[in-house]
């Protein structure tokens, strides 16, 4: 059997019957006609805009919005893409069993890890950490590679010293880590607790804008972690908080002015004007083993407290982001539209942090 018992684990609950979920999306179809099957297009689900007079969102109720959901509509049953991987489940050889992911061309690194992932397709990736050397204990490098054959590199992560909230660099080189280099491509912070976490582009801090502030740096996702009545030990829950998407599946930039008005503070005052909020899904307690367990498909093997999988509330079965386990130092990391490479990468690490980091 598929199961590993301990906080979050694999097991064969399945993530299809969901009829209640169904419901669900018909309710919210009224903005969304364009559907007649019974699942809306998850690529809906995402997008925003129309209501308040801002300018960027006007263009937003277009008819494209049907017309690109027509477009996309075979390639959606993203689930059963995933049920593939369901009869992979044994533990060994886990090379071979762990469904790899599809082809993926990345000509240019740099655009390739700010784009969307293309509807209808799932990018695999796998997570190394390395702790070698004489502070990598406390600062280990985290690197994101596709989980394919040819392991291309996509992202480094680390932790920068003297910083008095957890801060972590992220570059498009895994030999520079450095703030001021031209591989930075996007940065991970908390607040003081550690329970809130903001993620950037590499644009500039908005003390240091043009006078049009097209250069001020965009938030590209917020993570926020609750505390459950057993502190972090039980199953985690998590809020993802990420700008919604235009008519053309392009991200609707958010680039605040002051600390004010970023993800966060839009999400704690309800301000949800082209702000989308994501869960991670809720493990189910399984009495045979002891253990909450979900069903990753074959893509996570051990158990751990940081194995999570990002939904949308109105669509639990897609599966936004998934993250995992496969060996000490090794997860795997899987996300799809709307997330980008450095959004997904940037929630993972938030998940090591020091203060919610029980093993």
């Amino acid at each position: 059997s598929n199961r590993t018992p301990c906080c979050v684990s694999v097991s064969p609950m399945s993530l299809t019957a969901a009829s209640s979920s169904d419901e669900e999306d018909d309710s919210d179809s009224s903005t969304k006609p364009i559907r007649s099957e019974k699942k809306k297009n998850p690529v809906s689900l995402f997008q925003t805009g129309g209501d308040p007079p801002k300018e960027k969102k006007s263009k937003k109720k277009v008819p494209p919005k049907g017309a690109e959901s027509e477009e996309e509509t075979p390639e959606t049953p993203q689930k059963n893409s995933n049920k593939k991987g369901k009869a992979k489940k044994s533990k060994k050889q886990l090379k071979e069993e762990r469904p790899p992911s599809p082809v993926i061309e990345v000509d240019n690194l740099e655009e390739f890890v700010l784009q969307p992932a293309p509807q209808g397709v799932t990018i695999k990736c796998r997570v190394t950490r390395d702790k070698k050397g004489m502070d990598r204990g406390l600062y280990p490098t985290y690197y994101l590679h596709l989980d394919n054959d040819k392991k291309v590199f996509l992202l480094a992560g680390r932790k920068r010293k003297k910083s008095k909230t957890s801060n972590y660099l992220i570059s498009i080189d895994p030999t520079d880590l450095s703030r001021g280099g031209e591989n930075f491509i996007g940065k991970l912070r908390s607040n003081l607790m550690g329970t809130r976490f903001t993620v950037f582009d590499n644009g500039a801090n908005p003390d240091r804008a043009n006078a049009d502030w097209s250069n001020v740096r965009q938030e590209l996702s917020a993570v926020v972690y609750d505390t459950n009545v057993l502190g972090f030990k039980g199953p985690r829950k998590m809020t993802v908080i990420i700008p919604g998407m235009n008519a053309d599946g392009e991200r609707v930039p958010i680039r605040p002015r002051n600390d004010n008005d970023g993800l966060l503070m839009r999400w704690q005052n309800r301000n949800m004007d082209n702000v989308i909020e994501l869960h991670n899904k809720a493990p189910v307690w399984n009495d045979e083993t002891q253990s909450y367990v979900l069903n990753f498909h074959g893509r996570v093997t051990h158990a751990s407290v940081k194995n999570f999988q990002i939904v949308h509330s109105s669509d639990p079965d897609y599966i936004v982001m998934q993250f995992g386990r496969v060996a000490d130092d090794a997860f795997t990391m899987d996300y799809n539209y709307p997330l980008c490479a450095v959004q997904a990468f940037a929630i993972a690490l938030s998940s090591f942090d020091g203060k919610l980091a029980c093993e």
